[in-house]
């Protein structure tokens, strides 16, 4: 008498790229482990790629779709309609989530459906079934991390070894940490639209791409990175979440950190995320943050979760305003005349609108002239004072440089 098969479970995977065939791969490999876990047997039914595949047809044979293609269209018409069809959902597509999550998870409230996008934020790191499941009972107060791979991975080349952005931007692209075109990822767009998602989940209100404020890295220099070095400072690109207040601040920018900052040692093409909250203090999650096997493992995950109801949807429970003047410290690199006087000039333009200096240094003589400080956190806006007046003074050879620093140790 032969032994009765195991119900099977259809997935139907939409993308044949990178993070699609790492995802098909993956579901053959552990499908007898997952069997074992779930009492039912993963296999892709049907993939579609820009050449080959039918939606329709894949849709009608598939228990759950898997959304790999990303950008926003076709890829929102074919969730919704799968959605609407009473499929689950798995998606790592985070300019989606993040410009029309409203719709997204409304359409999955009212089929009844799971949406899971893990996959979506920091690679293998779990951050969003830790905020979504494990952390549902506490209350964030902020949520900050390195969630882009590919600026890291440059940042940190660019420190160890004292390379330009030019020059480790290349070496990313070599890896296949980065892009043919790099955009998203060092102008900070890829880490917005991740801290999008992070903030509603954290905070239960809807935070669209439009309103999280984002800087890159490509202005960064050598320079920046020796002084910082003589400052005991290290770089990274970071994305905070945090409440002020009765509203929220949703921003991406680079920051220097102190070393005993948790984020401080994570380097190479890593994330890290910190979660702070009254009940648990802060923890800190990291893991590789890039590749097609690395998302791809994210995603199965996601799939087996679903196999196992169920699981809400995040609902948008209040409104917050958000927040752009926020207080920080700043690192201040000043290319000037090698002249007397200067250093007091500035000095003065700084203490008018209430900056103050903890540290400073002179470097270079003649046309290698310059001032290199740290200020005390201010509001952003007096800062940005400063430096337009700054910029205005005959002594100034070059636009002032400046960059955020946070100054918290754990």
């Amino acid at each position: 008498m032969s032994e009765m098969q195991p119900p099977s479970f259809r997935i139907g995977v939409l993308g044949r790229g990178t993070v699609g065939s790492a995802f098909t791969a993956l579901v053959t490999e552990h499908s007898d482990r997952i069997q074992r876990i779930t009492g039912l047997r993963p296999e892709v039914s049907g993939v579609l790629s820009r050449s080959s595949g039918d939606f329709a047809e894949i849709l009608a044979q598939a228990e759950l779709i898997v959304e790999l293609i990303g950008g926003i269209e076709p890829a929102k018409t074919y969730v919704l309609e799968a959605m609407r069809a009473g499929r689950h959902v798995v998606t790592a597509n985070k300019q989606l989530l993040s410009q029309h999550g409203d719709e997204l998870f409304e359409a999955a409230g009212a089929a009844g459906v799971q949406l899971r996008f893990e996959g979506a934020v920091a690679g293998v790191v779990p951050v969003i079934r830790v905020l979504q499941e494990s952390l549902a009972g506490a209350r964030i107060d902020r949520v900050h991390g390195i969630v882009n791979g590919t600026t890291n991975f440059i940042l940190s080349e660019m420190a160890a070894r004292g390379i330009t952005f030019a020059q480790a931007l290349a070496e990313a692209q070599q890896l296949g940490y980065a892009e043919a075109d790099p955009s998203d990822d060092v102008d900070g767009r890829d880490a917005a639209a991740k801290m999008a998602i992070l903030a509603r989940l954290a905070f239960g209100a809807p935070v669209h791409l439009d309103q999280v404020r984002y800087e890159g890295i490509r202005q960064i220099t050598p320079d920046d990175m020796q002084y910082a070095r003589e400052l005991g400072l290290g770089l990274k690109l970071v994305g905070t979440a945090e409440r002020i207040g009765e509203a929220l601040s949703v921003r991406v920018h680079p920051a220097f950190l102190y070393p005993g900052h948790p984020l401080a040692s994570v380097g190479g093409p890593f994330n890290a995320v910190t979660v702070e909250s009254p009940e648990i203090t802060e923890i800190t999650m990291s893991g590789p943050g890039a590749g097609g096997p690395q998302t791809a493992t994210a995603v199965l995950g996601d799939v087996v979760s679903a196999m196992i109801p169920p699981a809400s949807p995040p609902e948008a429970m209040v409104t917050l305003p958000i927040v752009q003047d926020i207080s920080s410290a700043f690192y201040l690199h000043l290319e000037v005349a090698d002249e007397p006087g200067v250093l007091a000039t500035v000095a003065q333009v700084l203490a008018t609108h209430g900056v103050s200096v903890k540290s400073v240094f002179q470097r270079g003589l003649s046309e290698q002239a310059r001032l290199v400080m740290v200020t005390h956190s201010v509001l952003e806006s007096r800062f940005l004072a400063a430096t337009d007046e700054i910029t205005g003074l005959d002594a100034l050879r070059a636009p002032p440089r400046f960059i955020r620093v946070i100054e918290e140790a754990f």
